[in-house]
């Protein structure tokens, strides 16, 4: 006997509010560790973020979390408005300086380290996005290439 799940997303045999995240096809190089510094590339308020843990990370031991394109982190506003400043954020990267590689043998890089602030869904907070976004950020969350102007 088959149960047929209608508009719910279950986690842990419960159901409950959950980020929807898919695989990347590339290999994303890693380097944004705790306590670094990114640009917020979307209009919510925020200017300046700093990465407090990553997201779903399982390292090995006694080393610090890493983070790259398309990786969802707990961020902190460290430049911004008053309405968001001192708070605890869900974020994600998409842009990173570190050049990776694409399953085509291409390698980009961008100037500049940069995240959006989003909900508990994975909806972006904002409703504007400046600069480019990483294609690896548009196949794991969709939503967000709907607001982006340009996709690298």
């Amino acid at each position: 006997m088959q149960a047929i799940i209608q508009d719910q997303e279950f986690c842990c045999g419960r159901s409950c509010k959950v980020m929807i995240m898919k695989a990347v096809s590339s290999k994303v190089t890693k380097t944004l560790m705790p306590e670094t510094t990114l640009v917020c590339a979307d209009n919510s308020g925020a200017k300046i973020l700093q990465i407090i843990s990553v997201r779903g990370y399982k390292g090995t031991r006694r080393t610090k979390p890493k983070a790259g394109v398309a990786s969802p982190v707990n961020c902190r506003v460290y430049r911004g408005n008053e309405k968001v400043r001192k708070q605890v954020h869900k974020a994600v990267i998409i842009r990173q300086r570190k050049e990776y590689r694409r399953p085509d043998g291409t390698r980009i890089s961008f100037e500049d380290n940069a995240a959006i602030l989003v909900d508990d869904k994975g909806e972006p907070k904002g409703t504007l996005i400046k600069g480019p976004v990483a294609k690896e950020v548009v196949e794991r969350f969709p939503i967000i290439g709907k607001l982006a102007n340009i996709i690298v």
